[in-house]
């Protein structure tokens, strides 16, 4: 049964969607905020947004300083209550490592949230990439790499409505805007087992990127290894880095099996 607030069920917690709401106002751009700023960036009142800063703050998870707050690296156990109990991050470690070590590119590991994907696991290597990733980084699933190999591994209906609901924006001029062509790639991608991605998200940014699945044969993971154009063309990442990506991917999803995850 649902309460009547569009699908909603009768046991949904709008408080508790509200405080998450409040934790996610903060970001990059506004570390810090105001009263007014929470509530205008979550829609809120401003007595409701007051009620749910002082309750975080009372719980740990936000500070004040004068009038204005800020998130407390308490918020961090939310995400590391993931990542500990995500056991493929874990496996994954070693051969994320050993394969960074055969390339001398990053490789990172993500899984899917919604439209976007979310970096769960990365080994850097010293070279300087013009995006700054870390764990919880999140970025559109269209455009990149582990996306699309991601999106590959969702049936045609969730893949269908995916698109439907998705705004596809042109990031650079490389960038597949269309749904009819994005469809058509991630279809390529599930039928060849890796994805393949040139400058997509970021000019001068390729990247190639594999599977990782469960015991059940199921997507729950992509990792990828990427470079810049200047570095790497497209024949050396599909000769050198892919037969040793795929490698790393299947070692990984041994691990996953042996443990039916």
């Amino acid at each position: 049964m649902t309460s009547g607030h569009g699908d909603r069920p009768d046991a949904f917690v709008q408080s508790l969607e509200r405080g998450l709401s409040v934790i996610d106002s903060f970001s990059r751009d506004a570390p810090s905020q105001t009263l007014s700023e929470v509530a205008e960036r979550t829609g809120l009142t401003r007595a409701t947004s007051r009620r749910i800063l002082l309750t975080l703050s009372e719980l740990g998870y936000v500070r004040q300083r004068g009038r204005s707050f800020a998130l407390t690296p308490k918020v961090l156990d939310l995400g590391y209550s993931f990542l500990s109990s995500f056991h493929v991050v874990e496996l994954a470690q070693p051969s994320l490592e050993r394969l960074v070590d055969q390339v001398h590119e990053s490789s990172s590991m993500s899984v899917l949230d919604g439209s976007e994907i979310v970096y769960v696991a990365r080994v850097p290597t010293k070279r300087i990439m013009t995006i700054a990733l870390a764990l919880g980084s999140r970025l559109p699933a269209y455009p990149t790499s582990m996306g699309r190999v991601l999106l590959a591994g969702l049936d045609d209906d969730e893949l269908d409505r995916y698109i439907a609901t998705t705004k596809l924006e042109k990031l650079t001029p490389h960038t597949i805007d269309d749904a009819k062509r994005l469809r058509a790639a991630v279809l390529q991608v599930r039928e060849q087992g890796f994805a393949l991605v040139d400058q997509e998200l970021e000019e001068g940014v390729r990247s190639v990127a594999a599977p990782i699945r469960n015991g059940r044969g199921k997507v729950i993971a992509a990792v990828n290894v990427s470079g810049h154009a200047s570095r790497v063309d497209i024949e050396r990442m599909l000769e050198e880095f892919k037969p040793r990506l795929i490698e790393a991917a299947a070692e990984i999803t041994d691990r996953a099996r042996s443990l039916q995850i």
